[in-house]
C-alpha cells in the first residue's frame, strides 16, 4: 500500500470496506419503507388500497424531501468540518430515527398528533440522517485512492451496499415490519465503531490549513459554466429514481392494472437490487476499462430508455415470475449510480467536493418528490391513467439526463487535488 499522501492503490482498504458496509446499512434503512410500506399502514389500521396508495407516495416523498435537505446539510458539513465527522453525525440521526418508526403508533400518541402526520415526521428525519452517508464515503475514497484505481473502490462501495436492500427484503419475510426498522437502527450504531478506524482524507486536511472559502454553495451559482456542470450532474442520474422508485416500488400497482397477481413490492425491490447491484459492477468496470465515465453513461442511458416502455406497456398477462424478471432488468438498467456519484465527485475541487458528493445524489433522490408530483398531477388534474401518467414522465427524466451528459466533462483519472475558486 502506497502512503496516504500518494493514493491508495488495494481497493480493498478499510476506507473502502467501512464505506461499503456503510452504505449497505444506508441502502438497507432508505429502501426499507417501500418494502414495508403495505404491511405497516396495515399495521397502523390503514387498508383502503387506495389509502395505502396515497400515503405511501406522501410518506416516500417526506422521505426523499429530507434528503433533499440533508444533502444540504451534511455536504456543507463536510466540506467545513471533514468527511469523517459527516459519517459520525449522519449515522446517528438516521439510527435513531428508523428505530424510532417502530413505535410510531405509540409517539403518535404521546403527541397526540395523526399517524401519518408522526409517520411523516420519522421518514423526513431519517432521510435528513440518510442523506450524508454516500457522499462522505464516496468523497473519501476518491480523495484517498490513486486516480487510475478510485474508481474500482467507488465501484465496491455502491455494488456491496446495494446488497442492502436484498437483506432487508429477506428479512421482511420473516420479521415484522417494527422489528425490520430496529434492526436497521441498531445495524447503524454499530457502525460508529467501525467508523473510528477511518482516516481523514489528506486533500481536506492540507485545505484545512488555507484560507480558503470551504462547502460556500455559492460557488455552484456564481459561475455559470460551474452551474451548469452542476445542475447537468444531478439531472443525468433522475432515471435511476424514476425507475427505482416509481416502476419498481409501485410495482404491485402497476400489476394489478395489468390483471398480474401476486406481485410484492418487497420481491420487486429486491430483485431491482440484486440486478442494480451487477449492473454498478459492470458500469463501473466498464468505465475503468474504456477510461471514460461519459461512455459508460451514455450506455447504461439507452438502456434504460430501452427497459421502460417494455415494463410499461408489454406486460399485459405476463406471468409473476416475468414480471419480476423485468424489475431485475429495470434494475440492471439504473445500475449506473456508482459512475454517476463518481463522476459528480471528480467535476469539482476539494473545497467544494464533498458538498457536491452529498447533494447531487439527495438531489437526484429528493427529485422523487417532483416525479411523483407530476404522476399525481397527470392522474388527477389530466385524467391520465396510472400507466400514462409514469409514462410521461419517464420521457422528461430520461430527456433532461441524455441532454446533461453535454453538460458534464469526462473526468476519468483527473487530478483531484485542486480548489474551486
Amino acid at each position: 500500500m502506497e502512503s496516504k499522501s500518494q493514493g491508495i492503490k488495494n481497493p480493498l482498504n478499510i476506507i473502502v470496506v467501512v464505506a461499503a458496509l456503510g452504505y449497505f446499512v444506508d441502502i438497507y434503512d432508505l429502501l426499507l419503507f417501500g418494502i414495508v410500506r403495505t404491511p405497516s399502514l396495515n399495521g397502523l389500521g390503514i387498508t383502503d388500497p387506495e389509502l395505502v396508495t396515497e400515503y405511501g407516495l406522501k410518506l416516500m416523498s417526506y422521505q426523499m424531501i429530507g434528503m433533499l435537505i440533508g444533502g444540504l446539510l451534511w455536504g456543507i458539513m463536510g466540506d467545513k468540518k471533514g468527511r469523517v465527522s459527516v459519517l459520525f453525525g449522519s449515522i446517528v440521526v438516521y439510527s435513531l430515527a428508523n428505530i424510532a418508526n417502530a413505535f410510531v403508533k405509540e409517539l403518535a400518541d404521546i403527541f397526540s398528533m395523526h399517524i401519518i402526520d408522526m409517520y411523516s415526521a420519522l421518514r423526513f428525519m431519517a432521510g435528513l440522517g440518510l442523506a450524508g452517508e454516500l457522499g462522505a464515503g464516496i468523497t473519501l475514497v476518491n480523495e484517498t485512492m490513486t486516480k487510475e484505481q478510485r474508481g474500482y473502490g467507488t465501484m465496491i462501495v455502491v455494488a456491496f451496499g446495494l446488497l442492502g436492500a436484498v437483506f432487508a427484503n429477506i428479512l421482511g419475510h420473516f420479521i415484522q415490519w417494527q422489528t425490520s426498522y430496529i434492526i436497521g437502527g441498531i445495524m447503524g450504531l454499530i457502525l460508529l465503531f467501525l467508523r473510528l478506524g477511518v482516516y481523514e482524507s489528506g486533500m481536506f486536511k492540507d485545505l484545512q490549513t488555507s484560507k480558503q472559502s470551504r462547502g460556500n454553495l455559492l460557488l455552484l451559482f456564481n459561475n455559470k459554466k460551474r452551474f451548469v456542470k452542476y445542475m447537468s450532474s444531478i439531472a443525468v442520474g433522475v432515471p435511476i429514481w424514476y425507475m427505482v422508485g416509481i416502476l419498481v416500488v409501485f410495482s404491485p400497482e402497476v400489476a394489478t392494472y395489468y390483471g398480474i397477481s401476486g406481485v410484492k413490492a418487497g420481491d420487486a425491490i429486491m430483485y431491482c437490487y440484486i440486478a442494480l447491484s451487477l449492473g454498478d459492477f459492470a458500469s463501473a468496470y466498464l468505465s475503468q476499462i474504456w477510461k471514460s465515465r461519459k461512455k459508460a453513461l451514455l450506455l447504461f442511458l439507452i438502456i434504460a430508455s430501452i427497459i421502460t416502455p417494455l415494463y410499461l406497456f408489454f406486460l399485459k398477462g405476463a406471468s409473476t415470475e416475468l414480471f419480476y424478471f423485468v424489475c431485475g432488468l429495470i434494475g440492471f438498467a439504473s445500475g449506473y449510480w456508482a459512475v454517476f456519484v463518481t463522476s459528480a465527485s471528480e467535476q469539482f475541487g476539494t473545497n467544494l467536493r464533498a458538498t457536491v458528493t452529498t447533494t447531487v445524489p439527495n438531489m437526484v433522490r429528493g427529485s422523487l418528490a417532483i416525479l411523483t408530483a407530476m404522476v399525481t398531477f397527470l392522474r388527477e388534474q389530466m385524467s391520465m391513467n396510472m400507466i400514462h401518467a409514469i409514462f410521461v414522465v419517464g420521457i422528461f427524466a430520461f430527456a433532461i439526463a441524455f441532454l446533461s451528459l453535454y453538460g458534464i466533462k469526462e473526468s476519468y483519472a483527473n487530478d483531484l487535488d485542486f480548489i474551486e475558486n
